[in-house]
């Protein structure tokens, strides 16, 4: 579940679009919270955002109602890990799971830090740039994935879940035969832009089915 943040740098021109409509609309944290608190879903809820909109709520107040609300945990995408000991080590005492994003450029010394304190499962941005569809999946995703597992605690194996660009049945199944998890988001929105909720609805079945198929 997206809190919208009125500067989204790490999205492309779909995350970007939605989210100026989200903020139009009042989409905001005690919104954010409210809808989770309603849905009561039986599955885990990840809140995905980026630090302002935690720190203009308040971390502590955040975590303590983020989880009162039904949610599993939380990503930051604009908080490297270590750049802010006290945020991080708020999410972690409570009951949220911290999940890091890693890249492909991220080296053995800093994947190792990024993972210290992680929980829930790792994302893998699997390409530079910003979200958004693409026309393939990486060929060194196997690779990427197994270097993310090597670099996890054998006591405690986190998922590796893959994102950015991923958008159709077949590049979600071809992610899924490597990593423990698929992110779409751009195409999913587009989906909703173009033809409302059975579109939507329409794309999810075909990516559940081809990532489980």
């Amino acid at each position: 579940m997206g809190v919208p943040f009125s500067d989204p740098l790490a999205d492309g021109p779909t995350v970007q679009r939605t989210t100026q409509t989200a903020l139009e609309q009042g989409v905001t944290v005690p919104r954010v919270l409210e809808l989770i608190s309603k849905a009561a879903l039986t599955v885990p809820v990840i809140i995905m955002t980026y630090l302002n909109p935690v720190l203009a709520y308040g971390v502590e107040r955040f975590a303590k109602e983020a989880h009162q609300a039904g949610a599993a945990g939380v990503l930051l995408t604009d908080l490297p890990a270590g750049a802010d000991p006290a945020v991080e080590q708020t999410v972690t005492s409570s009951s949220l799971a911290l999940i890091r994003l890693v890249a492909p450029t991220t080296d053995d010394a800093r994947l190792k830090m990024a993972l210290t304190g992680a929980s829930g499962f790792v994302y893998l941005i699997s390409r530079l740039g910003v979200t958004g569809a693409r026309a393939d999946v990486p060929p060194d995703l196997d690779a990427q994935v197994q270097r993310i597992r090597a670099a996890t605690p054998p006591r405690a194996p986190l998922p590796v879940a893959v994102g950015f660009g991923i958008g159709t049945p077949a590049q979600a199944a071809a992610a899924a035969r490597s990593a423990d998890g698929v992110v779409v988001g751009s195409a999913l929105m587009d989906a909703l832009g173009k033809g409302g909720i059975a579109a939507i609805e329409r794309l999810t079945r075909e990516l559940a089915t081809a990532v489980h198929g």
